[in-house]
């Protein structure tokens, strides 16, 4: 079964694992260039995580936590409740909250390997 969830404006296509319907080809499409889903779990140990569509809510919080900056993802990986997500060249940590959106609190730097090993 196919659901949506509505994020400030934003549609955001949400498959439960293993769901008939699933569209691997648009999936596959939400990966960063050079990597597979299969890369991702080895390297994360995490046979759930999965690439989720940009097209989400995503903040990240300022010095002082209590000002928060738009993020325009380029990709978002989900490893359980957390995600990293990718915006302009930095992959930065965050939680994915219920509505779908993400609240990121730091950069890990350009190097997904090494963000996936600081999870």
């Amino acid at each position: 079964m196919h659901h949506e969830t509505t994020v400030v404006g934003a549609v955001i296509d949400e498959w439960p694992r293993g769901a008939a319907g699933c569209d691997h080809a648009t999936v596959t499409s939400y990966l960063p260039a050079g990597w597979t889903t299969e890369q991702i779990r080895t390297l994360s140990q995490d046979r759930s995580a999965t690439p989720l569509s940009p097209d989400r809510l995503v903040v990240v919080g300022g010095p002082d936590q209590n000002e928060y900056g738009t993020l325009q993802p380029e990709a978002v990986l989900r490893f359980h409740d957390l995600c990293h997500v990718l915006d302009d060249g930095e992959w930065y940590m965050g939680q994915l909250g219920t509505d779908g959106s993400v609240v990121c609190w730091a950069s890990y730097g350009p190097d997904l390997a090494e963000a996936i090993r600081n999870l």
